[in-house]
């Protein structure tokens, strides 16, 4: 039976609404994600997005009919809600002022055997950013009935109710203990446990959207909200439906998480960055992270594409892109990254593909991940000399391109018919290439990204 699902997407650079029938995308429009400076701190430009998300809505339901609306957002943001409004505004995770904190909440944090939530830069743990708005703007705090997760705002926007779930608050939050499946040791030491509110699964409907919404899109007033999910939990649902265990999808954009499905948690290390996320049945996953997108284009510089004859151009040179250049996530966070060597402008592209294929081969390897499909999702599919290039490095895995840039949200409208009753369209194989001297040149880069981590 024909179902349209409205996803409201909200990633760190871009705002999304699409539109999905059985996983067939119908419709759909972005814009960029806007952070305003403050005051009391950099945050979330809610209003121009909710705006957004308004004007989408009314102009999608001009031709088609909306059946459901699923939120997906990423998971290093959360809500304090008041009355009908939000108590304080929505932390952008790159404040870095937020670490004016950190001796007092090092002292409640609790350890990375309990939460495997490592520690991240500026507020990339929602715990801190929610310590930081008690601590340090409590004339806010105290407005707070709820505080919620990101992907779980919007819901609440739409619908009136507030609810808490697992994927988000069990993403890199220090809030969550997955092998517990509930709140970590923190949501008490820090006295928050009362604005938690009550668990919903990802795919339940909370309620209908508020009238004032159907008056304001043409969208019937019964349309159900459903609870939402964090973003790269939803790029993981197609596969959980479709494939046996062990797997790894690597869903790519402004970050790139490695979601490793059937890998023990054994090898999970915080100064690897390396952590466990918990899909929306409540399983913790092992996951690695790094800020792919945002080096990638940072290396790149002018962009342009990559080939195989400049790969091999930048290999045959030895010039080098060496971590960190976003500042933040991987193994090699806090260096400061550089590009060693001459590389003519047009290989930049190249430099930058190889760069990204290392750090994820690198973290796969320290995670335990040297089995099982390896399922590429999201913006980088777009660069199929990335796929190709991984595929080289782990000759002994199959990769497989999702040939769509709408993972996120096609994964996100899966839940508004969970579990789907049609057949997931199956990632096409990337052909393995031969790359001249590239084993060699990864030994080179991993000997000097060794040093660099002493």
């Amino acid at each position: 039976m024909s179902q349209t699902v409205a996803v409201l997407d909200i990633g760190k650079t871009n705002v999304k609404l699409a539109l999905f029938d059985r996983g067939r995308l119908l419709w759909e429009k972005s814009a960029p994600n806007r952070i305003r400076s403050g005051p009391p701190y950099p945050h979330e430009d809610v209003e121009s997005a909710w705006s957004f998300f308004l004007d989408a809505l009314r102009e999608a339901a001009r031709t088609h009919q909306i059946n459901a609306i699923v939120p997906t957002a990423h998971g290093a943001a959360g809500a304090l809600i008041g009355e009908g409004e939000l108590a304080a505004p929505v932390m952008d995770y790159e404040f870095t002022d937020v670490d004016a904190i950190e001796v007092d909440y090092a002292a409640l944090r609790p350890p990375f055997s309990e939460t495997l939530s490592p520690k991240l830069p500026a507020g990339l743990n929602l715990g801190r950013q929610l310590a930081y708005q008690k601590w340090r703007c409590s004339e806010l705090f105290v407005k707070a009935r709820h505080f919620v997760g990101y992907p779980q705002y919007w819901a609440w926007r739409l619908s009136g109710v507030a609810v808490s779930e697992v994927t988000t608050i069990g993403a890199h939050t220090d809030l969550w203990a997955p092998r517990e499946g509930q709140v970590s040791s923190l949501v008490r030491a820090l006295g928050v446990d009362h604005l938690l509110p009550p668990m919903r699964r990802a795919f339940e409907p909370l309620g209908p959207i508020q009238p004032a919404i159907a008056a304001a899109t043409g969208l019937a007033s019964d349309t159900p909200v459903f609870c939402g999910i964090h973003d790269s939990n939803a790029s993981l649902l197609p596969y959980l439906v479709s494939r046996q265990a062990p797997f790894t999808v690597l869903s790519t954009g402004t970050w790139v998480i490695l979601m490793s499905v059937g890998l023990s948690l054994d090898q999970l290390d915080p100064r690897d960055d390396t952590l466990a996320n918990v899909d929306a049945l409540g399983r913790p996953i092992a996951c690695g992270r790094f800020m792919g997108g945002r080096e990638y284009a940072i290396i790149a510089e002018s962009g342009g594409s990559a080939d195989l004859e400049a790969i091999e151009r930048v290999i045959a040179s030895g010039a080098m892109a060496l971590p960190c250049f976003s500042g933040q996530g991987g193994p090699y966070a806090t260096t400061a990254g550089v590009v060693r060597g001459e590389v003519a402008a047009q290989d930049r592209a190249a430099l930058a593909t190889l760069y990204c294929a290392l750090v994820s081969d690198l973290m796969l390897t320290r995670m335990g991940a040297a089995i099982g499909d390896l399922i590429i999702e999201g913006t980088f599919v777009r660069n199929l000399l990335f796929c190709q290039t991984l595929g080289a490095l782990r000759p002994s895995q199959r990769v497989f391109a999702a040939e769509d840039a709408s993972g996120t949200a096609r994964g996100a409208a899966m839940l508004a018919q969970w579990p789907p009753s049609y057949r997931m369209v199956e990632p096409a194989p990337v052909a393995p290439i031969s790359i001249s001297g590239l084993d060699r040149y990864r030994k080179a880069w991993t000997a000097i990204v060794d040093l660099i981590a002493r």
